[in-house]
Formats: C-alpha cells, sequence, structure tokens
C-alpha cells in the first residue's frame, strides 16, 4: 500500500514562499512520474507540475518561471518550491503518484495554501 503525506503548506503573504514536501512510503524509484496538482474552491483539480522518472519536468503555465519541482530519491520525498507566490495560487495542493505495474494514480491527503494579506 502506497501513502502520500504532504506537508509544508501554510498562510504566506503575496511574493513570499513556501516549500511543499511529500513523504512516500518506500521508494519512489519504482513510480513512473510524480506530480502536484492543486484545486482551489468551486474549481476543477489541475496539474501545476510533474517529473518522471528520468527527471524531466513539466509546468502549468501560470506557475512556470516560479515553481520548482524536485525530488530526492534518497529520502523518497518530492518537492514544490514555490516563489513570488500570488494570491491566485491559494488551493489546496495534492501530492501524485503513479504505479506504472499496476497502472494506478495515488494522492496524498493535500495541504492547504493560502497567499493573502
Amino acid at each position: 500500500q502506497v501513502q502520500l503525506v504532504e506537508s509544508g503548506g501554510g498562510l504566506v503573504q503575496p511574493g513570499g514562499s513556501l516549500r511543499l514536501s511529500c513523504a512516500a512510503s518506500g521508494s519512489i524509484r519504482r513510480f513512473s512520474a510524480m506530480g502536484w496538482y492543486r484545486q482551489a474552491p468551486g474549481e476543477q483539480r489541475e496539474l501545476v507540475a510533474s517529473i518522471i522518472s528520468l527527471g524531466r519536468t513539466r509546468y502549468a503555465d501560470s506557475v512556470t518561471g516560479r515553481f520548482s519541482i524536485s525530488r530526492d530519491n534518497a529520502k523518497n520525498t518530492l518537492y514544490l518550491q514555490m516563489n513570488s507566490l500570488k494570491p491566485e495560487d491559494t488551493a489546496v495542493y495534492y501530492c501524485n503518484a503513479r504505479l506504472p505495474v499496476i497502472d494506478h494514480d495515488y494522492w496524498g491527503q493535500g495541504t492547504q495554501v493560502t497567499v493573502s494579506s
């Protein structure tokens, strides 16, 4: 059973920074891809950033140049560094991991990020 636990969310002023972490149970090397999604109230969940096993990354246009996704295989942890935060970045952020052997996506419980003055 795969468990993903996010942390690092909170309240930050516009222009500030946060780093989200997603700790996985077991090795993250088994995942073909990992990513961060977010969902604002009344909105659909959207992809923020993803990273595949070879290290290639992809970002939503709205966060390109401000957010950075990375993974630490030794710590079995996925990160999302968020800089120059804007009020429109306010959402619940979810960690996602795809296990290719069973073609299944796993999700964390989410962490709230609120950008407000």
